[in-house]
């Protein structure tokens, strides 16, 4: 690798980047450079009149639909990303490596890819494979791509907002892959619109593409880094210009990032190590908190972004995120949920006759929880993986009938048993009493509920979906009240202690303020809910773009009062 006094990057600005790399394997050259200013073109899947026709959400079609939005009532990852450098298949293996992150997002997927010095583009809305097929990927040639899966909670997703963005600037093309969320988002736009800037998309990633457009600063890679000394809140991010794949990670590495590198030397970034797995690249390491990787014909160059702080990793990867086969923070997502569920046996344990899990996030757990117990695993509740978003409904309605078209329980196993259910989260509360009703009405004697994390209170500005702090069950209920209103016969948590003693040292390394309401960047005025797009990227102002006030009530809404809610919802 290149030191900071001999790298070919080497300008009187420079001087504060810190490379902090071992010498890397070297790579091959790339396509020559055009002598051309590069183009870029896009090719979408779906016209936008396909998508939404105006900047109103999609209406509410019946009282069902609460349930498909929520997706069970989890929180939710927005997105995730990749990219590939030196590999004559690079869109081919990024559409692999979306594959595997496609539970980080399934309402749009895009891929960029360069060729000739030329950024190409196709994104769509809709699962990976629905996006893609043998003649898009035909239109992404080239050894280098990026690639971007999306999650969005208002009505339809808008193609607008489907990264990965394409801009052209003064000195070329630049294309971005984002998962996070900045919680400055509303002053940086705000600022750039007010000296002229216009925005296409109510996406905060738009927002770093015009930071680096006005950016003086040379080479382009000095442009990243100034404008994410602007910044704040939470990025991992993946860049493609003409001849160069940079990563980068904010500084408290909020949201994961690894490298690795497949048999031919081409090197690979990614949101989790399962994408990694899949296209048979090798796990080298993540990229640090703070850190932004270059890599182009050289090789590879790393360099310290700016002074950062002590890590605070987002917990909730490890409880739900993730896959359990990843690596995510240098740990293993599969052992953490199994001791999640084994201190849950330990220091909650209840007497019973079967554990079950709630499919398919709570299943690592449930197993910890019954070997530690001693206590048959078994499938008390069957998951259909070919549930969509659109369906027939009954002309006469159905309690539950949600959440019957997902889960299925099993009367042989529960019937006349005492029931252990372990699941990773409760956020709402609402599908958690579903899920009891429905284990109660297939006999089961008695249900205990045993949830893989502490209680959520807080909402998440980092890059996660969660609702107001208002609409969490845990911010406005002890945990007896909890258990009245999802009418378990008891219920119990993980516990914040136990969860930090289980880190160990890397305890401090963690963000808790899901749980613990204490921010470590904290959000000031109205902050930009992830999902919340309520404009079709070609119309809207920023007063039309929902969000969380930091600030919120504790709204002590008590257990009979939310019944009375619940059952005027499904009445409706």
């Amino acid at each position: 690798m290149a030191s900071a006094a001999t790298s070919p990057y080497t300008t009187p600005s420079a001087t504060r980047l810190t490379p902090h790399a071992p010498p890397p394997k070297p790579l091959f050259t790339p396509h020559p450079k055009t002598l051309l200013k590069p183009l870029h073109i896009t090719l979408s899947k779906n016209p936008i009149s396909d998508i939404i026709s105006s900047s109103h959400k999609t209406p509410k079609t019946s009282e069902y639909d609460d349930f498909f939005s929520d997706d069970d009532d989890k929180p939710r990852e927005e997105c995730g990303v990749v990219g590939i450098y030196g590999d004559a298949e690079a869109s081919r293996l990024c559409y692999l490596a979306l594959h595997a992150l496609q539970h980080r997002g399934q309402e749009g997927a895009g891929i960029v890819a360069v060729h000739d010095s030329i950024l190409q583009s196709v994104t769509g809305v809709g699962l990976v494979s629905e996006v893609f097929n043998q003649s898009k990927l035909d239109q992404l040639p080239g050894d280098m791509a990026i690639g971007h899966v999306r999650y969005s909670t208002a009505g339809s997703s808008m193609l607008k907002n489907v990264q990965p963005f394409v801009a052209g600037y003064k000195f070329g093309s630049v294309g971005v892959a984002h998962n996070g969320n900045l919680v400055n988002y509303q002053a940086l736009r705000g600022e750039l619109e007010d000296n002229g800037s216009i925005f296409n998309t109510s996406s905060d990633t738009e927002v770093v593409l015009h930071l680096i457009a006005i950016s003086k600063a040379r080479p382009f890679f000095l442009r990243i880094v100034e404008a994410c000394e602007k910044l704040e809140g939470a990025y991992s991010m993946v860049f493609a210009t003409e001849d160069k794949l940079v990563a980068v990670r904010d500084p408290f590495g909020f949201r994961p990032l690894v490298m690795g590198r497949r048999s031919n030397g081409a090197v690979v970034f990614a949101s989790e190590t399962c994408a990694l797995d899949l296209i048979e690249a090798t796990y080298e390491r993540e990229v640090n908190p703070g850190e932004i990787i270059v890599v182009d014909k050289d090789g590879v160059q790393s360099f310290c972004l700016m002074t950062h702080p002590e890590p605070k990793s987002c917990i909730f990867e490890h409880i739900y995120f993730s896959l359990p086969n990843s690596v995510v923070f240098g740990r293993s997502v599969y052992e953490s949920r199994r001791a999640f569920g084994e201190i849950l046996a330990v220091e909650s344990a209840v007497d019973c006759d079967v554990v079950i899990a709630v499919p398919d996030s709570g299943v690592v757990a449930a197993l910890g929880y019954a070997a530690k117990a001693g206590v048959p695993f078994q499938q008390g509740l069957i998951r259909s993986h070919y549930v969509g978003r659109t369906f027939i409904e009954p002309s006469q309605k159905i309690r539950d009938f949600g959440v019957k078209l997902k889960l299925s329980p099993v009367r042989a196993v529960l019937e006349g048993k005492r029931v252990v259910v372990v699941d990773d989260s409760i956020v709402r509360g609402t599908t958690s009493s579903k899920i009891v009703r429905l284990l109660k009405e297939a006999g089961a004697k008695e249900v205990h509920m045993r949830i893989a994390s502490p209680p959520i209170i807080g909402s998440c500005y980092y890059g996660v979906d969660t609702p107001s702090a208002e609409e969490l069950i845990s911010n406005r209920m002890s945990v007896e009240e909890i258990r009245e209103f999802i009418g378990s016969d008891s219920l119990a948590f993980l516990s914040i202690d136990s969860l930090k003693k289980l880190l160990g040292d890397d305890c401090p390394n963690f963000c808790y303020a899901c749980f613990s309401g204490k921010y470590p960047v904290e959000p000031t005025g109205k902050v930009k809910r992830v999902g919340d797009f309520l404009d079709d990227g070609l119309s809207g102002s920023m007063e039309s773009i929902d969000g969380g006030w930091l600030q919120g009530s504790r709204n002590k809404m008590g257990v009979e009062e939310m019944k009375f809610k619940e059952e005027i919802e499904i009445s409706a």
